[in-house]
């Protein structure tokens, strides 16, 4: 059976099973010597990922399990706050660009440029503010069609001038973008507050809502502020100031005396490391003044539709799972991303150990509960458990002469250091 299969849905994982001996990438024990950061050392060694060159990386079978699920969730909760999925082209037609001002290499540095036979020049995407906003003349021009939500996952291009902390920061990427677009700031900012918590809700289902913070950041040419979520890891490339009684942070950027009054939060702060996983922020009307983007109001004036941006990187959110849920041994993935449920340890050479790991691989099979089973032969328990510890799945199992002589199976969850030998009917019940 395969161990992927697509629901109704497009880009979905549904329930899977699948024989480790059957699995075309293996663990290893180095990775390349410029890879320093923790997510890019145990995805590597993990066979989650392959790097392709710096800043590059292609992901493999259980890598993608676990991107596709992080996509899923996402999804879900931009569907729930009214989102509309769609899909636009990389290719970016340079007139747009230059009517916002951003096609100059000077001004706007990671783009990435290419010309076609007739050496007509054109761009990857790095973002996709421009040609949504003109897509969207086609389809609003009165109030009547307001307001509107619009997401994507698509890839992205940024000439990063060095790439680094594994796939967190990369040069090519999946991002989801939504966009919003508004009657006015009123409107936006109902929007925009449900956007928060559908984010929060995110990060919570992925396993780090405990450790994430709406973080107050710049709002560069757009707006006062913007908010960022940030999630804290000893091996984070920013520097977050924490107010925890109020579950709110502050970016280091903008973290003044006249803020904190701003906010009323005194001066209990503590100072984190942290990686952005999510950001959202206020547009306003620099596109669609730019590109005419209006619409006639009720009294038949015409004003320009108010938009905001909200975005969150699929393989950045997993690379700071990684990050900030791992151990010296290797990934401790939470349930709702984790590549399998369940990973399921044959161990030695009893014919009678191996039926009955066979008997419970089935079992699961059967209750749609997902299972890797390390079937491999020729591999010590030490090195079975070594795997089964860097891989990160929430439960092992283990079949051996140990648990057949007790008639049960032996269950440890990752976070844990002991297991127990449990019935299989227990163990349905646990699972």
């Amino acid at each position: 059976m395969s161990f992927i299969t697509l629901t109704k849905r497009p880009f979905s994982v549904k329930m899977g099973v699948m024989r480790q001996s059957k699995l075309f990438t293996k663990t290893q024990k180095e990775v390349p010597t410029d890879e320093v950061s923790k997510n890019a050392e145990l995805l590597l060694r993990g066979g989650f990922i392959h790097k392709e060159l710096a800043g590059a990386y292609s992901y493999l079978p259980l890598g993608l399990r676990v991107l596709k699920k992080i996509e899923n969730i996402i999804r879900q909760e931009m569907d729930a706050i009214g989102g509309q999925e769609m899909i636009m082209t990389a290719l970016q037609n340079p007139e747009l660009w230059k009517k916002t001002d951003r096609w100059d290499d000077a001004k706007v540095d990671i783009w990435f440029k290419t010309k076609l036979k007739n050496d007509t020049e054109l761009g990857l995407g790095f973002t996709h503010e421009e040609p949504l906003t003109s897509i969207m003349k086609s389809y609003i021009s009165s109030y009547r069609d307001l307001p509107k939500f619009v997401y994507q996952f698509q890839i992205k291009f940024r000439n990063e001038a060095r790439a680094k902390s594994g796939v967190m920061r990369t040069r090519e990427f999946v991002m989801k973008d939504l966009y919003s677009f508004c009657r006015d700031e009123k409107e936006h900012n109902e929007f925009y507050e449900k956007a928060k918590e559908a984010y929060k809700n995110i990060f919570r289902r992925a396993g780090i809502g405990h450790l994430t913070y709406l973080t107050f950041a710049s709002g560069g040419s757009f707006s006062k502020f913007s908010h960022e979520f940030q999630t804290v890891t000893s091996t984070g490339e920013d520097t977050i100031y924490v107010n925890e009684e109020n579950n709110i942070a502050v970016n280091r950027e903008v973290f003044t005396d006249e803020l904190k009054k701003e906010l009323g939060l005194g001066d209990n702060f503590k100072e984190m490391k942290a990686v952005e996983v999510g950001n959202i922020f206020t547009l306003g009307t620099r596109f669609s003044d730019a590109l005419d983007l209006t619409y006639q109001t009720e009294k038949g004036d015409k004003k320009p539709v108010f938009m905001g941006s909200y975005g969150i990187g699929p393989a950045r959110l997993m690379g700071a799972i990684v990050e900030a849920l791992s151990d010296d041994k290797g990934i401790i993935w939470p349930e709702t991303v984790a590549p399998f449920k369940v990973h399921l340890l044959s161990l030695g050479e009893d014919k009678n150990v191996k039926k009955q790991a066979d008997n419970v691989y089935d079992t699961l099979r059967k209750k749609n509960i997902e299972v890797l089973f390390d079937d491999r032969d020729g591999l010590s328990p030490g090195e079975k458990f070594a795997d089964a510890d860097l891989l990160g799945m929430p439960y092992r199992l283990v079949l051996s002469s140990r648990s057949l002589k007790e008639n049960g199976i032996e269950v440890k969850k990752r976070n844990e250091e002991k297991g127990k030998i449990i019935s299989l009917e227990e163990l349905l019940k646990l699972l």
